[in-house]
């Protein structure tokens, strides 16, 4: 019996080891004390496991068989980075820590061989092509010259297009292969006249994405596409408000391609939310909110917290139509308002906080509005100070009904009302039914008329 269980933990251990896949990364130039592995998913990683006391330039990881493909990453000192496809093979890379990406040497690995020539590729045709472009739309086209840039532009496009679509297919089931002809940059004909190759590249820039690949989520794939992509509609000299209307465009387009796999569809709208929100862009992120995440019921990631979810909330609980939250808060003489036995025929709610720049600016102006139109204005402020809010209050909103909720944004007002943002305005009919969520005092404006 014991003999039987030791012939088995026997062969489970060759299994296992047969079945370990070793990744080595040699960088030198520097020592190496500690190295981590992730995997890589969009701009997120997930931490899989470390090296610590290397004490020197070797990096060693063990990869088991039952690890996805995909795009992995090792990093290592301050925000040192050794990229990898995993295939379910060994890799081996040697590169000097000078110049990580240019000194990279695959020195075991077929798909790491195409992923870094791809790498290189990328880089010196999207800077000689874009050059060539310049040049043919500035240059005299009978000057023997415009030729030859010419036939260079589509040399190097033949080139490129020859390794993306023939050289990288060999093995065209592969994650490699699929990756590179996802990735690849889009070739735009030189007959094509310079002020239309925007107007190309918007129409077709997607062609070979292929969003229907969940697999492909194990990458930066769609992420760097959507990047690209967006930087078609960026136009610096255009206003804030224009911008966003352009990049809803760009969303339009990702969007609808990226619905045929809902497991895309979703990695993609979580990607382009945490975008647009670390650069405040809010009309693009209420749009993506309201045409898509509500539109279709996505359910984002769990860790898709805070301020996103309480905007995702209001968008489906507190629609236009809707009756608002009840509100019962302290005014500035302590007495308590009860927004339910308030019945004008319009009452605005704000929130706001005293060092808010928009809301400075905003709040007198909401003061003079509502001695001018008639309205009856609900100033919620959020502070959890109530001398600043005291202060501010009768310095720059003495005509509104001035609320505080000294809990500030985890007040049940703010709760009920999913704030997420300073200043937020709801106004209301006679019947406390919500009839519009203005932005700006513009939008306001409109709505009163």
């Amino acid at each position: 019996m014991k003999k039987s269980i030791l012939i088995q933990i026997i062969i489970f251990t060759i299994a296992s080891v047969i079945s370990a896949q070793s990744i080595k990364v040699e960088i030198t130039g520097s020592k190496i004390e500690k190295a981590y592995l992730s995997s890589v998913h969009g701009e997120k990683t997930t931490l899989l496991d470390s090296a610590k006391n290397i004490n020197g330039n070797n990096i060693n990881f063990v990869m088991k068989n039952d690890v996805r493909p995909g795009l992995y990453r090792i990093s290592f000192l301050k925000n040192r980075l050794v990229d990898f496809i995993f295939d379910g093979k060994d890799v081996s890379l040697k590169s000097s820590m000078n110049n990580l990406l240019d000194s990279m040497t695959v020195l075991n690995s077929d798909c790491n061989k195409l992923f870094y020539y791809f790498i290189k590729l990328n880089k010196s045709y999207k800077s000689k092509s874009e050059l060539l472009q310049l040049i043919l739309v500035r240059y005299p086209k009978d000057d023997p010259f415009y030729n030859q840039a010419v036939k260079r532009l589509n040399e190097l496009q033949s080139d490129y297009t020859e390794f993306v679509n023939v050289t990288s297919q060999i093995e065209p089931s592969s994650f490699i292969a699929k990756y590179i002809r996802s990735l690849q940059l889009p070739i735009v004909d030189s007959a094509i006249p310079a002020d239309k190759q925007l107007n190309y590249l918007k129409a077709h820039a997607l062609d070979y994405v292929d969003f229907s690949n969940s697999a492909l989520i194990n990458s930066d794939l769609f992420t760097n596409k959507a990047i690209e992509y967006l930087t078609y509609f960026r136009n610096p000299q255009f206003p804030k408000e224009l911008l966003e209307k352009e990049f809803c465009s760009a969303i339009d387009s990702i969007l609808n391609k990226a619905k045929v796999n809902n497991i895309v569809y979703q990695h993609v709208v979580e990607y382009l939310i945490d975008g647009f929100k670390q650069f405040g862009f809010d009309f693009v992120l209420d749009y993506i909110v309201n045409n898509y995440v509500i539109k279709d019921d996505l359910c984002l990631d769990v860790k898709t917290e805070g301020m996103i979810k309480r905007r995702i909330d209001q968008a489906k609980f507190l629609k236009i139509g809707t009756k608002a939250p009840g509100l019962i808060l302290p005014d500035l003489k302590g007495k308590e308002i009860n927004l339910n036995k308030i019945s004008n025929d319009k009452t605005l709610i704000v929130f706001y906080l005293t060092q808010c720049p928009h809301c400075k600016d905003l709040m007198p102006k909401l003061n003079d509005l509502s001695q001018k139109k008639k309205i009856t204005v609900l100033a919620i402020c959020l502070d959890t100070k109530k001398e600043d809010w005291e202060k501010f209050a009768k310095e720059s909103s003495p005509s509104l009904i001035n609320l505080c909720d000294e809990k500030g944004w985890d007040g049940k007002a703010a709760d009920d009302y999913f704030i997420y943002a300073a200043p937020s305005m709801f106004l209301l009919d006679k019947s406390n039914k919500i009839v519009g969520k203005p932005i700006t005092l513009e939008e306001l404006n409109k709505l009163l008329q």
